[in-house]
């Protein structure tokens, strides 16, 4: 039992990185011009690839943070940090692709790819920079 002397804080770094998460995703839905979960229900391929995207650019500094962090406070700092450096991401292709929206909702999967692919790449590099 004396291993488990560590399991309060496993469930509040857990805890604390879920609900980023789940923070991140309903900003990110909610930032985006397109409704990716109607899209998704719709059976829009391209809706469902570059929110995935999205959440791996995002998850991955996140759990960075989560294994360099000495304190939930540092967790919080990094995981904002995270969270801005993704959503900037999204406003950059925005302003890089023409008419993003319309190419999402017309299910115009190489460009959900690309998107996708830039998000999880920032990501990578965002969490490579956080092992500070």
């Amino acid at each position: 039992m004396s291993d488990l002397f560590t399991l309060p804080a496993f469930v509040a770094y857990l805890g604390l990185g879920i609900l980023y998460f789940v923070a991140f995703v309903v900003t990110y839905i909610w930032i985006t011009p397109q409704r990716e979960m109607a899209l998704i229900r719709e059976g829009n391929l391209s809706a469902a690839i570059s929110l995935g995207g999205a959440a791996i650019g995002f998850v991955q500094p996140l759990a960075s943070a989560i294994a360099h962090s000495v304190s939930l406070t540092d967790l919080a700092i990094w995981g904002l940090v995270a969270w801005v450096v993704q959503l900037l991401t999204h406003l950059v292709l925005r302003l890089m692709i023409h008419d993003l929206r319309g190419r999402i909702e017309a299910d115009v999967r190489s460009v959900a790819l690309f998107v996708a692919v830039v998000a999880a790449c920032v990501g990578t590099i965002n969490a490579a920079a956080m092992t500070y």
